[in-house]
């Protein structure tokens, strides 16, 4: 499976790391997006909807759940017709919890960087270091650890779990 070395956090100043962030990346994208969470025995699987935008996307990923750097594998396979996907994996396994957010990507260097507006929890950044053939974890750590410190994203903000897990009720 691919891997990514990921981190999650509060945002401690939404608007100054978005403008450092903006001054590294070379491309930016606005995205709205809604993933449904299903049932599932290991790992997490959820449903990516785009909505307006039509790519949806089915993601399975494992991942422990620790503040800092960490691996992350995963599969994508896209969904045609999202809507019917929920459906029936609603009947199949069960559907838990949906996360609605507003996420605008940056690209930098090899890392994807989300600042995400998540309904009901706040401001987030994730860091997704996407793993070029070859390289070690440990070289996908100290990229995540230098792009930490170039954007101002300190330990006690770091996270552990998903958004679905932070969800109230």
């Amino acid at each position: 499976m691919p891997t990514n070395i990921e981190i999650k956090a509060k945002a401690a100043d939404w608007d100054g790391q978005l403008a450092r962030a903006k001054a590294l990346c070379r491309k930016t994208e606005e995205l709205s997006q809604e993933d449904t969470f299903f049932n599932c025995g290991k790992g997490r699987l959820k449903l990516r909807d785009l909505g307006a935008e039509g790519r949806s996307h089915l993601i399975f990923y494992q991942r422990s759940d620790q503040a800092g750097p960490k691996a992350s594998s995963y599969e994508i396979a896209p969904v045609p017709d999202a809507a019917s996907m929920k459906a029936l994996l609603s009947k199949a396994l069960g559907a838990g919890r949906t996360v609605r957010k507003k996420r605008t990507v940056l690209l930098v260097g090899q890392t994807r960087v989300h600042f995400d507006e998540v309904e009901g929890l706040g401001r987030f950044i994730e860091l997704e270091v996407c793993m070029k053939s070859g390289q070690t974890e440990q070289e996908g750590e100290e990229i995540a650890r230098r792009l930490m410190a170039e954007l101002a994203i300190e330990a006690p903000s770091l996270l552990e779990g998903a958004y679905v897990e932070m969800l109230p009720g």
